[in-house]
């Protein structure tokens, strides 16, 4: 009896070294069934590893290749699946007379005289897989010590088969992921121009691409600083007229006198000042492309002259009669409300509707936060390289400030973030002290009553938890789900809400 305790005893020495030192799990399966074989005499012996509703052989000892990959079971099927499924072990005292035993391998014979026993892996009362043993009936063989010494190696084994599925699991999910933004990626193409990957930029590049090839009239409408003229130069070399002129016409920086004859150009003597003759914007973009930046600024006497030209695509230089033609794609951006100026009788409502064809709207840069990791990396290499930095990283504490920041001036905001960041940094990295005094006050005094800022505090809360994870488990996903306490489909969930990604962290 000690006999059989001690060896028991150095059988579960030898595993236990086996699990924490063997960090390939297959690896550690075929060393604890060749420790099993070689100190208990066993036969055979297989650990099967559940991947939804069937088990596969992961590892064995006795079985050849093909014989493993006949081994496949459903949940149920068979002495292997019925224990997987009730989470019960099965001893079977001779498996010729067992008719619930499949022998699926091929590896026995039907007038095969031996025991087979069978114990689940489990994980958080949660069947993970199972093990089993083939052992000779000989004289003094006791199938009830063998059934314990196996449920107590499958205990021992359970966290870390655990942790490599869940990791198996995580690279699958991960691969049919990467497919599946390879597919979309594939179908709309990102512009060069334009930094964001949240749901509502990806819109935006769809609707890029869907008018790039055309010559429709668009309207990109968003806030001060959210990237319209970006949107337009994306538009622009995404279509057939990517090699022709693109030029910009700001409505709102040119003084009411002269928006005509920088239009639509003037003959020498046209006014005070006309020394020589000059060809206009709409001229100069011939077969190219028009970009009307702020036009909610343009007078209501310019709108019709514009709104002639829409219709016709014929115009006249000042100060001659000659009518002229000019083949442009015209694109136009507002930060204004058109609707309420037409309300307002301030913009025509024909010229709104001729301008309205294919509407484009780009969101603020607080309604997209999830990109401000890809904004930031992007200025700072941009800085970097104007201004000889070695600036090398964003720090957790700064990143936190730049997310709950509202910023009101948006990209643009961001940008000259940056660029203040890179100048004054002492070191190599910006720090939450190197930012400008508006965020600093931000963050000390958040409004009381805003659920916004409430809402912004907690999610840079989470993703440094969640950042900080990564960075200590180099990337692992499922290693930082257990240090944070939550299952791998809820970390999963929280990483792509706040737009982190993983791979930066390895």
């Amino acid at each position: 009896m000690n006999r059989c305790k001690n060896l028991e005893m150095a059988v579960l020495n030898q595993i236990s070294q086996a699990v924490l030192r063997e960090k390939n799990v297959s690896a550690m399966l075929q060393l604890v069934l060749g420790i099993l074989y070689r100190e208990m005499g066993l036969l055979r012996g297989t650990v099967t590893l559940r991947r939804g509703d069937l088990l596969y052989i992961e590892a064995s000892h006795g079985l050849s290749e093909a014989e493993m990959r006949r081994g496949k079971y459903h949940l149920g099927e068979g002495i292997t699946g019925q224990v997987a499924l009730t989470g019960k072990a099965r001893i079977i005292p001779d498996i010729s007379r067992e008719p619930e035993f499949l022998d699926r391998t091929g590896a026995r014979g039907r007038n095969s005289h031996v025991a087979f026993i069978c114990v689940p892996i489990l994980h958080k009362d949660e069947v993970i897989g199972t093990m089993s043993i083939d052992r000779e009936m000989l004289p003094g063989a006791d199938l009830e010590r063998d059934f314990n010494l196996l449920e107590i190696v499958a205990n021992l084994m359970a966290e870390a088969v655990s942790l490599w599925l869940g990791e198996h699991e995580e690279r699958s999910r991960l691969m049919a992921e990467n497919a599946r933004l390879k597919q979309a990626l594939d179908r709309i193409s990102v512009p060069a121009e334009v930094i964001g990957n949240c749901q509502a930029m990806r819109a935006v590049y769809a609707m890029i691409e869907q008018v790039a090839s055309s010559s429709a009239t668009v309207l990109i409408r968003g806030n001060s600083g959210t990237g319209k003229e970006l949107v337009a130069r994306a538009i622009q070399r995404t279509g057939s007229r990517k090699d022709k002129p693109f030029i910009v016409v700001n409505s709102a920086a040119l003084p009411e006198n002269l928006i005509e004859s920088e239009l639509f150009g003037h003959e020498k003597g046209a006014f005070t000042g006309a020394v020589s003759r000059r060809i206009g914007r709409v001229e100069a973009a011939h077969t190219g492309t028009l970009f009307l930046d702020e036009i909610g600024d343009l007078s209501i006497a310019m709108q019709v002259k514009l709104l002639r030209f829409l219709q016709e695509r014929t115009f006249q230089r000042v100060g001659s009669n000659e009518e002229r033609s000019s083949d442009v794609r015209v694109i136009a951006a507002t930060s204004r409300n058109l609707e309420k100026l037409m309300e307002q009788g301030l913009f025509r409502e024909d010229l709104y509707y001729r301008l309205n064809v294919f509407p484009i709207h780009l969101p603020d840069l607080a309604e997209r936060r999830s990109d401000i990791p890809l904004l930031a990396a992007h200025f700072l290499a941009k800085f970097n390289k104007l201004h000889r930095r070695r600036i090398r990283r964003i720090s957790s504490s700064a990143m936190n400030l730049m997310t709950a920041y509202h910023w009101p001036g948006n990209v643009r905001e961001l940008e000259n973030c940056i660029e203040r960041a890179v100048l004054t940094a002492t070191d190599d990295s910006i720090h939450s002290y190197g930012l400008p005094a508006a965020l600093q006050a931000a963050a000390r005094h958040p409004g009381s009553n805003s659920l916004g800022d409430f809402a912004s505090r907690v999610e840079a809360f989470e993703r440094t938890l969640i950042v900080e994870a990564l960075k200590a488990n180099r990337g692992n996903v499922a290693a930082s789900a257990r240090m944070l306490n939550l299952t791998i489909r809820i970390l999963h969930y929280k990483i792509g809400k706040l737009g982190i990604t993983p791979a930066l962290y390895r």
